[in-house]
Order: C-alpha cells, then structure tokens, then sequence
C-alpha cells in the first residue's frame, strides 16, 4: 500500500507564498501520476494540479501562472510552490497518488492538510 504524509500548510496572508510536500512510502513502484487536490467547506474536491512520470504538468485554470508542481525523485516526494495566493485559495489541500492504467487505475490519498488565506 501507498502511505502519502502531506506538510507544508498554514496561514499565510493574500498575496503571500506557501509550499506544500507530499512524501510517498510504502509499494510505490509503478506510480505515474502524482497531484493536488483541494475542497473548501460545502465544495467538492477539484483538480490543482498533476504531474506524470515524465514530468508533464496540468493546471486548474484558477491557478496557472501563480502554483507549481515538482518532484524530487530521489526523496519520492512532490511539492506544490504556492505564490500570490488569494482568500479564494482557503481550501483543504491532498495529496493524491495514480497507479496503473484503464480498469486497473488505483488512486491513493493523504490525510490533507489546510490552507488558509486571510485578506
């Protein structure tokens, strides 16, 4: 099984940078998708945004141009470099892990941590 322990959130104020890791453990062979996720209260959960094993990139629009996601192979760990972030932004952030192909996707997710944005 895959283990995903997040860290990295807080308060910050609007137009401030956050950064948040995602250290993967456990049976992660074969992993090709990593990402973010988040669900502010009374929202579903959305895309932030993904990045594959050949290090192709997917933005929500709401965040393009401000987040970026990497990976540090070496550690299994992904982050999300959070920059001029806005109140709109508040929202529980997870880790999200892919694995496998058609019917044989499994996805994998961490605990969360929250994000909050004051003005």
């Amino acid at each position: 099984q895959v283990r995903l322990v997040e860290s990295g959130g807080g308060l910050v104020q609007a137009g401030g940078s956050l950064r948040l890791s995602c250290a993967a453990s456990g049976f992660i062979s074969g992993i090709n998708v990593m990402g973010w996720y988040r669900q502010a209260p009374g929202k579903q959960r959305d895309l932030v945004a993904t990045i594959t094993s050949g290090d192709t990139t997917n933005y929500a629009d709401s965040v393009k141009g401000r987040f970026t996601i990497s990976r540090d192979i070496a550690k299994n760990t992904v982050h999300l470099q959070m920059n001029l972030l806005k109140p709109e932004d508040t929202a529980v952030y997870y880790c999200n892990a892919r694995r496998g192909v058609s019917r044989d996707v499994s996805n994998y997710w961490g605990q969360g941590t929250q994000v909050t944005v004051s003005s």
